[in-house]
């Protein structure tokens, strides 16, 4: 390092007046051989390695509708449907930070590679910062129903915000940590695409270059999403989408594939193929000259003179040719020469380039629109995964979204992982994978079992976000405060008063205490464990557990019947809406309630258990403070009100507000639900390090085994209420009962039934 005595005194003079050193010092004071690099507010190169085991929620090993029981397939699958060998794919929820982090370092790692490592990654994260995450939701059985617009939960929106709250900056910061993971996940011969548009284009592919290396950018993918459309006043439409596609090493899998379809092939075929046989079959005619003097390729064919360099082809494959009726001869002495036949219906088309003209967007009315946000078209993904996969190969999708990427992965034979931050869409992924199930099985083609994961055992973080420019222990103490801020926001909705000396219980409410979950997190199962135990201990029996969102698969009577009255309570959005506070309009409500009726058939050692589904009680909020007032005359809004979802209207001359009550019975709040015959058969074990060495370890939970299961799609509306029977031999059984809502929330409630 060589600095001048002026640069020596200026750079102290900056320090010992706390200001920041001008750029050029960067690069006079670290050696850094990258000629371009991209920088940002709080750059730094630590990346996360945290492991955090995997909480198995279900396992859905074959589809079931009717009375389907008993028809074993394969050598996969025993004779009760469950899969007993293999991979099993995984859908998990949560954040794929933590979860990328606990697949790379964790013991899931040995399992990755034990089916010849990661292959392919796609991910299509969410580039648009003023994009609108909420979800149209048909309300009941008719397929063109009332709808209402659920908004993102908050944990997804607190999500959303740290990834474009301060811009670029954070999105770029969010991306690079992860991108880095995934490059360490990846197989040597494994591939990424990462699908982003013109706002994030130029900051990823400079990303991609640091962690991937120039050396391994394969190209940038233009698709063109679709047509021409009216232009914005001051700039021309944008209708297209960038895919950058990176290897890990220069071990390339990049299987040839072939288009018809792009504009560009369709006028090549009307403007080349424009001959007739006999038989009126269109064919194009195709030179077979060598473009280099061939001695031993130059000869005579039936009278046809060879081309001055020789033909392309030896004369065995010329009779070959000939007899297949491949050939055209002209007129002799037009001095013309010998053509092979290209036909129109053989031809595979022209190789894929970089532009992609040939893929359109989901069709309104295509089976596979699922109206979900940033969905893409299944063409899209299965020709990236047929470029640059194999049939067995384990592709990954870590912004899953509505699952399109795992649809088409286990059409087309691939083992898959997805992941994804929104409960919503882990559960419309797991409807779909469910209807592509059945669809192969109906087909009698092959499948796999899936799993549904999250990460169990969170590390509580920082409740809000703090200054990231700050030491680590100035942010802890920020932290600290903003989590007292937080919970007394919470206790002044709730109308409770703060008390101390407690781990886990932060207030008071009458003769009940109160506890509150994390803001970014859902409450636990350990959580609510160690609530129960603190409770026992000090000889207290009544609380209330507050919380945004609850684990999936929690099974809440687990808790109530343990000697405490414990209720549990959903926080609104409105504690944020200072005004509702202050008005007391802010109303949390209870998780939902499921009631269910066993019926038991047969006599002798064996029975027939069947479930009907009999009651099921929600007791949502959502837009309903001051909707009176707010609401424009001769204008409607659907609201959700006390576990109602109702349409509020405000006449236009009048200015009456009426109601009407969309959710016209209790079923219509269901989506979806499924039974498991005997919940205790399948317990749940996970694989742990312990000083070094990796051992499987109990739980004590139990896996839901997805055995029956009735849901609502697109094109069929209708649920069963009473599901499939099934033979069971006499004795005790848990059985439980999965009820998942219009929101995609689910309630798991487990019955005793003597058979």
């Amino acid at each position: 390092m060589k600095l001048t005595d002026n640069e020596k005194r200026d750079i102290v003079k900056y320090l010992e007046t706390g200001k920041p050193l001008p750029e050029k010092y960067r690069f006079l004071l670290f050696k850094d051989d990258r000629e371009v690099e991209l920088v940002w507010n709080g750059k730094s190169n630590e990346v996360t390695n945290v492991v955090l085991p995997f909480q198995h929620i279900e396992q859905i090993d074959e589809p079931r509708e009717g009375v389907e029981f008993g028809d074993a397939r394969g050598s996969l699958f025993d004779f009760s449907g469950k899969q007993i060998s293999g991979w099993t794919n995984k859908l998990i929820w949560g954040d794929n930070k933590l979860i990328l982090s606990s697949l790379k370092n964790g013991p899931m790692r040995k399992e990755i590679e034990a089916q010849g490592g990661l292959k392919l990654i796609y991910i299509d994260p969410p580039f648009d910062v003023g994009a609108d995450f909420s979800m149209d939701i048909t309300i009941g059985d008719e397929e063109d129903g009332e709808s209402f617009t659920k908004k993102p939960s908050v944990i997804e929106e607190i999500a959303f915000r740290d990834t474009w709250g301060k811009g670029a900056d954070s999105f770029i910061a969010m991306m690079y940590e992860r991108l880095n993971i995934m490059h360490g996940l990846l197989a040597e011969d494994g591939s990424i695409y990462v699908h982003c548009d013109y706002r994030m284009n130029s900051y990823t592919k400079l990303i991609l270059d640091e962690i991937f290396g120039k050396n391994n950018f394969r190209n940038e993918i233009i698709w063109k999403r679709k047509g021409g459309s009216a232009n914005p006043s001051n700039r021309l439409g944008v209708v297209t989408d960038s895919i950058l596609y990176y290897s890990k090493s220069d071990q390339v899998v990049l299987n040839p594939l072939f288009t018809r379809d792009s504009d560009d092939v369709q006028d090549y075929i009307k403007e080349r193929f424009n001959n007739f046989d006999e038989k009126g079959r269109r064919y194009m005619k195709s030179p077979i000259v060598s473009p280099n003097p061939r001695p031993n390729l130059t000869y005579e064919y039936k009278g046809y003179t060879p081309p001055k360099n020789g033909w392309s082809i030896s004369r065995e494959m010329m009779e070959e040719w000939d007899k297949q009726g491949k050939l055209y001869f002209p007129e002799k002495g037009t001095g013309d020469r010998i053509y092979r036949k290209i036909y129109e219906d053989e031809y595979v088309g022209q190789p894929v380039q970089s532009l992609w003209t040939d893929i359109f967007v989901i069709n309104p009315v295509a089976n596979e629109r699922l109206e979900y946000p940033t969905q893409k078209p299944e063409t899209l993904i299965e020709r990236i995964l047929r470029m640059s996969s194999r049939e067995g190969d384990l592709v990954a999708d870590f912004f899953c979204g509505s699952g399109t990427t795992l649809a088409v992965a286990e059409k087309l034979g691939r083992k898959w992982i997805g992941t994804d931050l929104g409960k919503f869409g882990i559960h419309t992924s797991r409807k779909r994978m469910i209807g592509v199930q059945r669809e192969l099985k109906k087909a009698g083609k092959d499948f796999r079992a899936f799993e549904i994961l999250n990460v169990g055992k969170y590390e509580r973080e920082s409740f809000l976000s703090t200054n990231d420019d700050l030491r680590a222990e100035e942010k802890e103490r920020q932290a600290e405060q903003k989590e007292k801020e937080f919970i007394k926001l919470i206790l002044s909705a709730y109308k409770a008063e703060a008390v101390e000396s407690f781990a886990h219980i932060v207030g008071k409410k009458r003769d009940r205490l109160v506890a509150v979950g994390p803001i970014n997190l859902p409450v636990s199962q350990k959580f609510i464990q160690e609530i129960v135990a603190e409770l026992k201990d000090k000889n207290i029996s009544k609380v209330d557990v507050l919380g945004f969102d609850y684990e999936m698969g929690l099974i809440f009577d687990d808790f109530i019947t343990q000697g405490v009255d414990i209720a549990f309570k959903i926080i609104p959005r409105e504690v944020f809406d200072k005004r509702a506070v202050e008005r007391g309009q802010v109303n949390f409500y209870d998780v939902a309630y499921v009631d269910v009726k066993p019926i038991v058939t047969g006599k002798g050692n064996t029975k027939e258990l069947s479930i009907e589904l009999t009651d099921f009680s929600v007791f949502y909020n959502q837009d309903n403070a001051d909707v009176d007032e707010a609401l424009k005359t001769g204008r409607s809004k659907v609201i959700i009100e006390n576990g109602q979802v109702i349409k509020v209207t405000k006449d236009k001359d009048t200015e009456l507000v009426s109601r009407e009550v969309l959710t016209k019975k209790w079923s219509d709040w269901i989506d979806y639900w499924a039974v498991d015959y005997d919940f205790a058969d399948r317990k749940e074990i996970i694989k742990v390090v312990e000083n070094g060495e990796e051992k499987e370890v109990w739980t004590g939970d139990y896996i839901f085994d997805n055995e029956w299961q009735s849901f609502r799609t697109k094109k069929n509306r209708n649920l069963e209420f009473t599901s499939a029977p099934k033979e069971l031999p006499k004795g005790d059984y848990k059985v439980a009962i999965k009820v998942v809502d219009i929101f995609g929330n689910d309630t798991t409630r487990v019955i005793d039934v003597k058979l």
